[in-house]
This record gives structure tokens, C-alpha cells and sequence, in this order.
């Protein structure tokens, strides 16, 4: 990896990891006040208007937590929270969205201690590297070392003994080679410290806890960039989100198994350690093991049962010589096995519960049997007590697992139903459209066609060029029918709209070519400028054909000037546009009656520049004219 990369991954990580102790300390002091003021104020009612402020508070601290994770560089399921609206009961309505909730429990207990770690970690390593390579200098202002002054005295060896010369050569080498390996192995430091926040932050803070941390081995550009377009989506409050809230099942899990373990190792360490007699040091390790492999169980099952099996074989066998009376599973190792059991049966199939039963259950009647010459008094008892109470705990969460399910599987249905009854409602409502067009629009465009093609054997005195333009309009009504043809498919069809060759800016020569058929003047300039892609010159062709259209129908006889421009084909940043113009000349005579328009093909024009980013200019000329001008992004 290149040094300046290094640099500022290092910088980012040190960014994101050391303000955020003191934005914990402060969101969680803040919220801890709230909460405890609306608690004492809730006989009073008062506490039931400061309640949803906590509540929303904590939000707006969990969307500064996403933010700064996006700037970081992860990624986050977008969070919607239930609309807040006017009135009282609008403005109790956040009390019932578990999202803010969640976002309380997360900002105000989880956060605080996981910062706390990382930032002393982070601030003892990036001192203790510094500190190590100097170490050399600043000895000697501490009482009892040998610093530099001393080493000068090597003028005269005598001043100094050569034992203690030599213990301080030996202490500062071993402290520079401590600062040495902590400034190497910092960037990785801060990248796993920053990496452990963001990923208890992306499991909470995203919708139903889904999230992913993006590499940024090789970036590009800021991580800042790269979120921009997604920023905007997935604010509290915004318009483009559902109205209901993002109830995170997942994080609410990982909540409640982690603050189980962390109960149950401070409750199960001091009585191991007091009514067995271990160790303190092989208590602390096994009952620390122990809750760890309740926590890896909410994301690895199969792991989680094995450690806790190895662990428990090994809690066993530490508390074999006890006259506790509680064995082989003593009451705290009994309850965490049990809690295991039950968190695997609510993530996985029934199998993988009972697997883990079975083996525990396997070890019990293990450890008894070995037990069996100096059996303590009550083991088999335990052994039963368990072997009952784990069944139990593992039929209850394959039943529960299975109910959320059934229930998940339920929803689905309805939802399915209520998509196919809304297709079929649009399928229906664009059936009578297309029988609408069919009936109206298809029938008079057969009617001109029929028309065209047959005046010359029903008008004896026809002349040639009369011919050729009853030969264009029949050859133009064909063209429409056939695009009216493909559209009645297409509002037919429940299927996706065929693919096929679309007019482009190629097109747009035999457009004109078409219209001055009619006998208008046309002039054309500038079409072969440049390439587009396919939806730029569809709407192009779009543009120019309404803007041909309207000068027909609006100012006949009317001179007609189709031009196309390259704007900021010199310009270093790349930004190039495409500027097409339909502009015509006033009319030579008088329009008594205009041709009969609404203004929609111009707000349909609009619309179709405005999806490919471009915008739309019209209005008159200083002739008496009309124009119509786009600008088109390339």
C-alpha cells in the first residue's frame, strides 16, 4: 500500500474513533437527564410531552452516528421512522415507533462503553509509540533513570558503572523496539478499533440491522462522495420513505443476547469464583468463555454450541473437587447453556437445538460417569434438572422460531394478493385505454390512410404533385398506425415493454424530410456535431417533433429552423451539452383559428428532457415567432 494511502486511512480511522467518546458522553448524559425527567414528571402528565422529545432526540443523535459512519465509508439499510403528525396525538405517536427505541437503548447504554474502550485503546497506542522512541530523551527527567545526561558522562568512564550503563542501554533499546512496533502496527490498530464501532453501529443503526462495512484498501475518492447519492435517501422524515417505521428484530436480538451475557458473566464470575473455590483468574476465563459463546451463537449457531460444549467440559472438570452440591452444571453455567440453547432454536432449524441439547445433555451423563466412584450428592439430580429444563427451553424456541414464520410467510401472502390486485386493476385500466385509442385514434388514422391511398382512382383530375403529397400523408398515417399498433401492445401486455430500435438524432433528417413534404420550408444545422446516447436522442427526436409539430398547426407557411449546438466541448471538467432549437418565423398571414392544443405536448417534452437532466426553454421571438430550446447533458 502506497504511504499516502496508509496515511489517510489512518487519518479517517482516527477521525471517526476519537470524537466519539465525547459525543457519547454528551448524547448519553443528555438522554439519561430527559428520560429521568419525564419518568419523574409522568404523574404529572408533563413527562408524557418530554418523553417523545427523548425519543427524538435519540434519533437525531443515531443520525449523526450514520452519518459519520457513511462519511467513514459503510454502508447502512436506509431507517424510516413513523410520520409524526399535527396535534397531540401526532406528537405522542414516536412513544410507540420501536425504531426510536432503539435508537434510545443504543445512544444513551450501548454506545458509551464500546467508544470508551476504542478511544483509551486508540489514545494509549498512539502515545505509547511516540513515548518508546524518545524514550532515550526524556528518561532522564524521571527520578532514578539514566538518561542523556549520564550517557555524556562516557567521557569518563569512570563517572559511570559500567553494569548500570549497559541495563540502560538495554532499557531504551526495549523501548524503542516497544515504539517501533506500536507506530507500525497502528494504522491496523485504529482500522480493527474503528471497524468494532462501526460494526455494533451498522447492526443498530441500520433497517433490521443490515449494513456492510465497505473496504477502503484502494479509495478512489472520499467516502463522503461515494454516499452523497444515498444520503438523501433514508432521512428521518423523508418524503421518499415509507410511512411505517423500520423495526429492527435483529439489532433488538443482538440488544438483548449481549446484555444477557454481559448480567450473566457479572453474576456468574464472584459465584464460581465463591462457592467453588477456583481461582479467580480460571473463573474469570471460564465464565468469560462462556457468555462469549452465547454471543457468538446469535451470529454462528454451530460455533457457538461447540465452544460452549468445550467451555462447560472445562467449567466441569475446574469444579469437580466442590462440596457446592450444584454439579456438574453449576446454577449460572446451567441458566447460560440454557439461554444458548434457546437463542439457537430461535435462529436456526429445530435440529440445531436439539443438537446442542443433545450434546450437553451427552456430557452431563459424561461427567457423572466419571465422576461415579467420589459422585457429589445431588449430581444426578442436576443432571435430570437440566436435561428437563434445556428440552423445555428448546421446544419453546422451535415453536416460537416456527410461529414468526408462519407469521413472516403470512404477510408475504397478503402482500403478493394486494400486488397482483393492484396489477390487475392497472391491467384493466390500460385495457380501456387502449380500447379507447383503438376505437378513436386507430379508426381515424385508418380512415386518412384509406383516404390518401385510393384518391387517385376516385379523383380523375388529380395532378402529379397532389399525388406525391397524398402518397406522403398515406405513407405518414401507415407510420403512425404502426407506432399506434405497438403502443395498444404495450398497454395490453402485462409484460415488460419490448425492447426495439428507438428514433435517435440520426432520425431527426428524415423527420424533416417527412414534414417539408407539407411544403414548409425547413432549415438544418449542426445535427452531426456530435454522438449521443439512446435516451438523449430519443428525446431529442421527441423535442423536434413536437416543436415541428407545433409550427404546423400554430404558423403555417412559416419558415422553420431545426439547429444543433456542442456547448463546453473546450472545458476541462468534462461537462458537455447539447443544445437543440426548433425556432420558426411569424406566420405570413393571419391565423383566425389556431389548431386546437392544450399544452401537453410541450409538458410532455419537458418531462422527457427533464429524465435524461436537461432543461427546456420557449417563449416568443423578437420576429413574431416561436421557439422551443434544449439543452441535453452528454
Amino acid at each position: 500500500m502506497r504511504p499516502e494511502s496508509l496515511t489517510r486511512r489512518l487519518v479517517r480511522d482516527g477521525a471517526y474513533v476519537l470524537p466519539g467518546l465525547p459525543i457519547a458522553i454528551f448524547g448519553a448524559s443528555l438522554l439519561l437527564t430527559l428520560l429521568a425527567v419525564s419518568i419523574a414528571m409522568a404523574p404529572l402528565w408533563v413527562g408524557a410531552l418530554i418523553l417523545p422529545l427523548t425519543l427524538v432526540t435519540a434519533s437525531e443523535f443515531a443520525e449523526l452516528s450514520r452519518r459519520r459512519l457513511q462519511i467513514w465509508g459503510a454502508e447502512l439499510a436506509p431507517v424510516s421512522y413513523r410520520p409524526r403528525d399535527p396535534g397531540i396525538s401526532g406528537r405522542l405517536r414516536p412513544v410507540a415507533d420501536p425504531r426510536r427505541w432503539l435508537d434510545l437503548v443504543f445512544e444513551m447504554i450501548l454506545a458509551l462503553p464500546v467508544r470508551l474502550v476504542t478511544f483509551v485503546v486508540a489514545v494509549l497506542w498512539i502515545l505509547t509509540g511516540p513515548l518508546g522512541l524518545t524514550y532515550f530523551f526524556w528518561s532522564r527527567f524521571i527520578p532514578g533513570e539514566r538518561g542523556l545526561i549520564e550517557l555524556l558522562q562516557l567521557i569518563e568512564p569512570a563517572l559511570v558503572p559500567a553494569d548500570e550503563l549497559w541495563q540502560y542501554v538495554l532499557d531504551s533499546t526495549v523501548f524503542f523496539i516497544v515504539g517501533v512496533v506500536f507506530l507500525v502496527t497502528l494504522p491496523a490498530v485504529m482500522r480493527g478499533l474503528a471497524a468494532l464501532d462501526a460494526l455494533l453501529a451498522t447492526s443498530l443503526l441500520g433497517a433490521g440491522g443490515r449494513g456492510r462495512l465497505i473496504p477502503l484498501e484502494h479509495p478512489r475518492a472520499h467516502p463522503l462522495e461515494r454516499t452523497l447519492s444515498r444520503a438523501a435517501v433514508g432521512r428521518p422524515g423523508s418524503r421518499t420513505q415509507e410511512s411505517t417505521a423500520s423495526f429492527s428484530a435483529a439489532a433488538w436480538s443482538w440488544i438483548g443476547v449481549c446484555f444477557a451475557a454481559v448480567v450473566l458473566f457479572a453474576v456468574s464470575w464472584p459465584l464460581t469464583t465463591t462457592v467453588y473455590g477456583i481461582h479467580p483468574a480460571l473463573a474469570l476465563v471460564l465464565t468469560l468463555a462462556h457468555c462469549l459463546a452465547l454471543v457468538l451463537t446469535q451470529k454462528f449457531p454451530w460455533a457457538g454450541i461447540g465452544a460452549s460444549v468445550l467451555v462447560s467440559a472445562a467449567l466441569m472438570g475446574a469444579t469437580a473437587e466442590t462440596d457446592a452440591g450444584i454439579w456438574p452444571w453449576p446454577v449460572t453455567a446451567m441458566i447460560i447453556q440454557c439461554s444458548l440453547i434457546l437463542v439457537a432454536a430461535l435462529r436456526e432449524p429445530w435440529y440445531c437445538a436439539a443438537s446442542g441439547w443433545a450434546a450437553s445433555a451427552l456430557l452431563t451423563a459424561a461427567a457423572i460417569v466419571m465422576a461415579t466412584p467420589a459422585l457429589p450428592d445431588g449430581a444426578v439430580s442436576t443432571g435430570i434438572v437440566f436435561a428437563a429444563v434445556g428440552i423445555g427451553v428448546a421446544v419453546l424456541g422451535s415453536l416460537t422460531r416456527q410461529w414468526i414464520l408462519d407469521a413472516d410467510r403470512l404477510e408475504v401472502s397478503e402482500r403478493t394478493s394486494a400486488l397482483q390486485s393492484r396489477r390487475s386493476r392497472e391491467l384493466e385500466e390500460r385495457n380501456r385505454i387502449a380500447r379507447e385509442l383503438h376505437d378513436v385514434v386507430a379508426h381515424s388514422m385508418s380512415v386518412i390512410s384509406v383516404q390518401a391511398a385510393t384518391a387517385q382512382y376516385r379523383l380523375s383530375s388529380i395532378t402529379p404533385e397532389a399525388q406525391q403529397e397524398f402518397e406522403e400523408i398515406a405513407r405518414s398515417s401507415r407510420q403512425a398506425l404502426g407506432e399506434m399498433r405497438m403502443l395498444l401492445g404495450t398497454l395490453r401486455s402485462d409484460e415488460e415493454v419490448p425492447t426495439g430500435p428507438t428514433p435517435g438524432l440520426a432520425e431527426i433528417y428524415s423527420l424533416v424530410e417527412t414534414t417539408r413534404a407539407s411544403g414548409t420550408p425547413i432549415r438544418v444545422s449542426g445535427l452531426d456535431v456530435v454522438e449521443a446516447s439512446s435516451s438523449v436522442g430519443l428525446a431529442a427526436y421527441r423535442m423536434v417533433q413536437e416543436g415541428l409539430s407545433n409550427a404546423l398547426r400554430h404558423a403555417p407557411s412559416s419558415t422553420i429552423e431545426v439547429s444543433a449546438e456542442l456547448l463546453g466541448h473546450d472545458a476541462s471538467d468534462g461537462e458537455r451539452h447539447l443544445l437543440i432549437q426548433v425556432r420558426n418565423t411569424a406566420p405570413p398571414h393571419p391565423v383566425s383559428m389556431p389548431a386546437p392544443g392544450a399544452g401537453l405536448g410541450l409538458e410532455g417534452i419537458r418531462e422527457r428532457v427533464g429524465a435524461v437532466g436537461g432543461t427546456v426553454e420557449t417563449g416568443e421571438t423578437p420576429d413574431g415567432g416561436y421557439y422551443i430550446r434544449a439543452a441535453f447533458p452528454l
